[in-house]
């Protein structure tokens, strides 16, 4: 095995595990994968030679890098209780269900078990997601550096060490895309208001949100500000919009939005 190519168990093949492994293949970084899902190893991940299917009873006795959890939160408990503790203590655990907090994912694992929670968000299925990890006291700087690589062929990814600030990550860009999808929703239907077909307008409003991002994305060393002030003519049409959409009403409404989700997640892990 080359130093760039892991032994991986993956707990869970739905759309963001799927996804995963699909950025894993295609950046050449596993060197097998063992999948363990009711429904096997997917139709699309059959022809590779690395990727295969395990159950309970063998985990713990491949040679592991790391193991990820991508179950549904409320199935995390069900799905590694047949296997804990048959697994080597200094395999890393690696979580992206959301709303389970470093405590609550140790107790399913041996005492010293090196555990790492993420907060992934939904652009991860393309490449251009934004993750957020935080590690408990077990995991080594090895196991660190694994847990970006993987992670950063899904996107963007950060390390924080207060656990609390989780609940705030979840609410910016866990929840985001959602507020996004609004926005375009929120767009079109403004078009169609202003005499644009609902096609048309619906057309228009994700494009330019597409093509707005990928602006963003290729400026990096310019500002949101800057990008703004940018496509912003002193006294033009740009202008008049921004006049309306400045004056305070949207950022009050992105802040209690924000603290609501935040207050949720934080009920969900209390």
């Amino acid at each position: 095995m080359t130093s760039h190519q892991y032994n991986i168990a993956l707990i869970g093949c739905g759309k963001m595990g799927g996804a995963m492994l699909r950025s894993w293949l295609e950046n050449d970084l596993i060197s097998n994968c063992y999948i363990m899902a009711p429904s096997g190893v997917p139709d699309e991940f059959k022809h590779y030679d690395c990727v295969s299917r395990t159950d309970a009873d063998n985990i713990g006795k491949h040679q592991l890098d790391g193991i990820i959890l991508a179950v549904k939160p409320q199935k995390i408990e069900e799905a590694c209780a047949p296997f804990a503790h048959t697994l080597d203590a200094s395999v890393p655990i690696i979580s992206i269900a959301a709303g389970k907090g470093i405590a609550k994912l140790e107790d399913n694992f041996k005492e010293n078990t090196p555990v790492i929670r993420t907060m992934p968000n939904t652009p991860s299925a393309v490449g251009k997601g934004a993750c957020v990890c935080i590690k408990n006291s077990h995991v080594n700087d090895a196991q660190q550096k694994l847990t970006t690589t993987l992670l950063e062929t899904t996107g963007l990814v950060e390390w924080i060490d207060d656990e609390t600030l989780m609940d705030a990550v979840t609410a910016v860009s866990g929840s985001g895309p959602a507020y996004i999808f609004y926005l375009i929703e929120t767009l079109a239907l403004a078009g169609e208001n202003a005499g644009l077909s609902a096609e048309m307008s619906m057309k228009l409003a994700r494009q330019t949100v597409i093509g707005s991002a990928s602006l963003a994305e290729r400026d990096s060393n310019l500002s949101a500000t800057k990008l703004r002030e940018n496509v912003t003519s002193p006294n033009g049409t740009t202008y008049a919009a921004l006049q309306v959409l400045m004056d305070g009403r949207m950022e009050t409404i992105f802040k209690e939005a924000i603290e609501a989700a935040k207050k949720r997640s934080e009920e969900l892990n209390s």
